[in-house]
């Protein structure tokens, strides 16, 4: 029989765990370690105007998530106001309205900002060139600085530059000066590149600084090379690209902000940068479930704490699987090492191997009584069930009474499962012997700690709860352990004597 439909099962799994899990840590940021740290940075909005007794309505514009930044959370503070999120070409707007409003105003927006390594730059529509014109004596000016740029410029880029670089004090000429005794830097910038036939926008950036307060917007110029590709350059000084920490506030050529009913209208802003675990930066996004973002960060938090054990058990699985047909361990019944494994996470490793032989040791003394009693299987099974039930009982009062509250938690065992084991090794004990007992004991031991060790391990416990697609590649990595028909390690015993030849 052909085994190619087998490897191709195998081969999606393994490509659909991988690329999953790459793309939750790529896309989404997701950290491969539970030890991670981002920058987050909370920049807060106060909006102040005076209010003329009339129907106001406030146009707020937003960040987006953009070129080392990603949004995770806003909020906003206007009582009585109503307030409307909108999206339109130009970008995000915030949009507030009230019927009447007198007097001193003030609203507020706050957002809080992940630092991230995504190097995608944010989508920007080139704006359609204005037509620009200018009364004399001004036109003539206009024409010979731009003449003069020209003259020195290969691209939109570099002429961008070089015309700004006109406009600082030392390059400064009469043309320049006389153009800047009637506009303000910025737009008449702005004029120039467009009258020239480049695409060009004044947008609005704020400059994130620690612990800063009250402060303001600074003009920024927008230059297109063509439809996608733009670079930002200081009308101040010509420099061009987007400096560090400098966060895009308004990039689609509007006000910031405008005001409809009031007067002596101004925002401030004011930041505060601090670390946070990248796990708890990025739940919020993922709690937004798609195809590609499948995760349990969307249920309630109990449920995710339960799924974050239940998530461990496929690691189980797989260590109880390579040490019984790699290793060639021998175990008393085929998971019940997982579930016991467990149980030590609940009760930590000492406490639950204690625990586990007293119960194990003492059920077995009582089912050894109750075979004398002749009873059938399903009362004899269910009187263990009752014993160990009592055992646990017992042991946990009396490590109550000595003070040793560790023994309460040996109740976390699974109590169905401990009474099949002490029936499975009762009869090996009459059909085999002590010996196969202590072989298989102590293999299910063995198994559990090793299986403990790695379920309790924090990086395991992270990958499994916030990479799901980890659950299809221990599936594969199980499917090609179960399709090994070699020797097990522990069979190779038999080859001694032949080497000693």
């Amino acid at each position: 029989m052909s085994r190619l439909p087998f490897y191709i099962i195998v081969g999606l799994l393994l490509v659909l765990g991988i690329g999953t899990s790459l793309y939750r840590h790529i896309q989404l940021e997701v950290p491969w370690t539970p030890g991670e740290q981002r920058q987050i940075w909370e920049v807060e909005a106060i909006i102040d105007f005076t209010a003329l007794g009339e129907p106001v309505r406030v146009d707020f514009a937003l960040p987006s998530h953009q070129l080392g930044y990603r949004i995770l959370t806003e909020n906003t503070a206007s009582p009585g106001y109503g307030l409307s999120f909108l999206q339109d070409e130009s970008g995000r707007r915030a949009q507030w309205s009230i019927r009447q409003a007198t007097g001193s105003q003030q609203l507020y927006y706050s957002v809080r900002l992940q630092v991230t390594e995504d190097t995608r730059r944010q989508q920007a529509n080139r704006p359609e060139l204005r037509e620009v014109t200018w009364e004399r004596p001004y036109d003539t000016a206009a024409a010979q600085v731009i003449e003069r740029a020209w003259a020195r410029s290969a691209d939109p880029y570099t002429f961008a530059r070089e015309l700004i670089r006109d406009f600082n004090e030392e390059r400064q000429s009469e043309n320049t000066r006389l153009l800047l005794t009637q506009f303000e830097r910025t737009p008449l910038l702005v004029r120039l590149l467009n009258q020239a036939g480049v695409h060009a926008r004044e947008v609005s950036g704020l400059q994130l600084e620690d612990g800063r307060r009250r402060q303001t917007l600074a003009p920024w110029i927008q230059v297109f090379e063509d439809e996608e590709n733009w670079a930002l350059f200081d009308p101040r000084t010509g420099t061009q690209g987007q400096p560090e920490n400098l966060l895009l506030w308004e990039a689609g050529g509007r006000a910031v902000l405008e005001v409809q009913g009031g007067t002596n209208s101004r925002v401030t802003f004011s930041m505060l940068s601090r670390s946070q675990p990248a796990a708890a930066a990025v739940r919020s996004q993922l709690a937004d479930d798609t195809l590609l973002n499948f995760s349990i960060h969307s249920l309630p938090l109990e449920e995710q704490a339960l799924f974050q054990t239940i998530l461990l058990i496929p690691i189980g699985a797989l260590v109880v699987v390579f040490l019984r047909i790699m290793v060639g361990l021998k175990t008393s019944g085929t998971f019940m090492p997982v579930l016991i494994a467990l149980a030590f996470i609940q009760t930590s490793l000492p406490t639950g191997l204690i625990g586990f032989l007293l119960v194990v040791s003492v059920g077995l003394v009582i089912r050894n009584y109750l075979s004398y009693l002749n009873l059938l299987l399903v009362a004899r099974v269910s009187a263990v069930i009752i014993t160990v039930i009592a055992i646990i009982s017992i042991f946990s009062v009396l490590s109550y009474r000595v003070g040793l509250n560790a023994g309460l938690t040996i109740t976390f065992f699974p109590m169905i499962i401990l009474a099949w084991t002490i029936e499975r090794m009762s009869i090996l004990w009459e059909e085999e012997g002590p010996k196969q007992v202590v072989i298989q004991g102590g293999g299910s031991l063995i198994t559990a700690v090793l299986a403990y060790l790695a379920m309790n391990n924090p990086w395991i416990r992270h990958i499994t709860f916030n990479f799901l697609g980890v659950q299809l590649i221990i599936m594969a990595l199980i499917m090609l352990l179960g399709n090994y028909t070699g020797y097990r390690l522990l069979e190779l015993r038999r080859f001694k004597p032949v080497t000693e030849d």
